[in-house]
C-alpha cells in the first residue's frame, strides 16, 4: 500500500510543488491538502492519512494547534505529523515535538530530503537525524529553565539510558546497534522498553525528555 499524505500549507505553490514531487514517487500518494490548520484537522479526520505535512504558520488555526488536535485524536493507526517551517530555530516546532509530532523539515530542504522524511515518518520513526533538529532542541532547552533530572530515568537500566542518549543524539536503530556492538533487534527491544517505562509516544518525545532531564547536555 502506498504511503498516504495530506499537505497543509497556506501557500498554493508550496502545496502544488510538494504534491507533484511526492505524487511522482511510486510508493507515495497525496490524498488531500489544506490551506489552513482548521481544514488540515478536518482532512486528517476524514482521510486518515499516514502523514500530514504541516506548515507551522497558517491562518484560522496555526500548525501547532492543528497538530495538537490531530495527535490528541488518538487515531489507530496513528496519523503522523511532520512540521514544515522556513525557520531553523522555532519554539513552535519544539512545542510540536513535545506534543508528539514526528519531527520537522525546512521548506527549502532538497527534494530528496522531503521524500525521505515522509518515508521515515510513515515508518513510525522520528525525523531527528538532521543537525538542525538537534540544534533546535538544544537551543530551546538552553533558553528554558535549567534542566532538572527526571526521576523517571531511575527506572531505566544503564543500557537503556545509553540507548536513550544515543536516540537523543539523532542515531537510528542501526547506528545505535553499530555503536553498541549489538544486534539491531536488541536495540529495538531496548527502545520499546524505554518508551514503555517513560510513557513516551515516539523518538521525538524521547529526545525532548533527554534534553530537559539533563541526560544530554546541549552544545
Amino acid at each position: 500500500m502506498p504511503i498516504t499524505v495530506v499537505i497543509a500549507d497556506d501557500q498554493a505553490m508550496v502545496r502544488q510543488g510538494f504534491g507533484a514531487l511526492l505524487a511522482a514517487q511510486p510508493d507515495i500518494s497525496v490524498v488531500g491538502d489544506a490551506s489552513n490548520g482548521k481544514v488540515a484537522v478536518t482532512e486528517a479526520k476524514r482521510l486518515r492519512p499516514d502523514v500530514v505535512l504541516m506548515d507551522v504558520r497558517m491562518p484560522e488555526m496555526n500548525g501547532l494547534d492543528a497538530a495538537r488536535a490531530i495527535l490528541a485524536a488518538g487515531f489507530d493507526p496513528p496519523v503522523r505529523v511532520l512540521m514544515l517551517t522556513t525557520f531553523d530555530i522555532d519554539d513552535y516546532v519544539y512545542e510540536a515535538l513535545s506534543l508528539g509530532a514526528s519531527g520537522f523539515l525546512l521548506k527549502d530542504a532538497p527534494a530528496e530530503e522531503l521524500v525521505r522524511a515522509v518515508r521515515v515518518v510513515a515508518d513510525g520513526q522520528a525525523l531527528l537525524a538532521p543537525t538542525v533538529t538537534r540544534r533546535l532542541i538544544a537551543d530551546v532547552t538552553r533558553r528554558r529553565a535549567r534542566a532538572k533530572p527526571s526521576p523517571a530515568l531511575d527506572a531505566l537500566t544503564p543500557r537503556e539510558r545509553e540507548v536513550l542518549e544515543l536516540i537523543a543524539r539523532g542515531m537510528s536503530n542501526s547506528e545505535i546497534a553499530t555503536t553498541l556492538f549489538v544486534a539491531e533487534q536488541t536495540v529495538k527491544t531496548h527502545v520499546s522498553k524505554v518508551f514503555s517505562k517513560l510513557d513516551l509516544r515516539d523518538r521525538a518525545q524521547a529526545v525532548v525528555l533527554a534534553y530537559e532531564s539533563g541526560l544530554v547536555i546541549p552544545g
